[in-house]
C-alpha cells in the first residue's frame, strides 16, 4: 500500500506508554496528527514533542488528536511523557513495521556511520481516515505551527 495524499491512511495497532493498545481507526471522526520521530529524550525530538504539547489545546479546538510514534519501548515513552508533561499518546513501534508502512524507515548517515531509523515525518489524516497532508524530512522549528495552520485552514 502506498502512502500518499488522498489515500486511506494505513491502519495499525500499537501499544502506548501505558501498554494500552491504540489503533488509528479508534480516532475515526477526528482529525489525526500522526507524527514519527527518531528517539525519546533527544534534543530535536524533545523540542518537537514540547511544541505539540504547547499547542495541544489549539489542536483540540480543531478536533485533532496527536499521536507520536517512535521505535522506543513503552517504558521509555512513559519517562518522556512524565519528564515533559506530554498530554498525548506516544506509540511504541519497536519492530518499525508501521514506520515501514508509512515509508519513513530510512537509511540514515550520521558522523560517517550508516544505520536505519525514522525520518522525521508528519501525516495529517482527516475524519474519514484519508491522508490530507504529509510532511517528510521535517525540520522541527515552526513545524507544529505549520501543521496546526494546515488543519485550521483546510479541514
Amino acid at each position: 500500500m502506498t502512502v500518499e495524499v488522498g489515500s486511506p491512511a494505513p491502519d495499525f495497532t500499537l501499544s502506548n506508554q501505558s501498554g494500552e493498545e491504540i489503533s488509528l481507526s479508534d480516532f475515526k471522526g477526528k482529525n489525526v496528527v500522526l507524527y514519527f520521530y527518531p528517539k525519546d529524550m533527544t534534543p530535536g525530538c524533545t523540542t518537537e514533542a514540547c511544541d505539540f504539547r504547547d499547542q495541544h489545546k489549539n489542536f483540540q479546538d480543531v478536533d485533532a488528536v496527536i499521536l507520536g510514534v517512535s521505535p522506543d519501548p513503552i517504558d521509555r515513552h512513559q519517562k518522556f511523557i512524565d519528564k515533559h508533561d506530554l498530554p498525548f499518546h506516544l506509540l511504541a513501534d519497536e519492530d518499525h513495521k508501521i514506520a515501514e508502512a508509512y515509508n519513513v524507515w530510512k537509511l540514515k548517515k550520521n558522523f560517517g556511520k550508516e544505520y536505519y531509523g525514522i525520518e522525521r515525518s508528519t501525516f495529517i489524516i482527516d475524519k474519514e481516515g484519508k491522508i490530507q497532508k504529509e510532511y517528510r524530512k521535517v525540520r522541527v522549528k515552526g513545524h507544529v505551527e505549520e501543521a496546526l495552520s494546515f488543519i485550521q485552514n483546510n479541514m
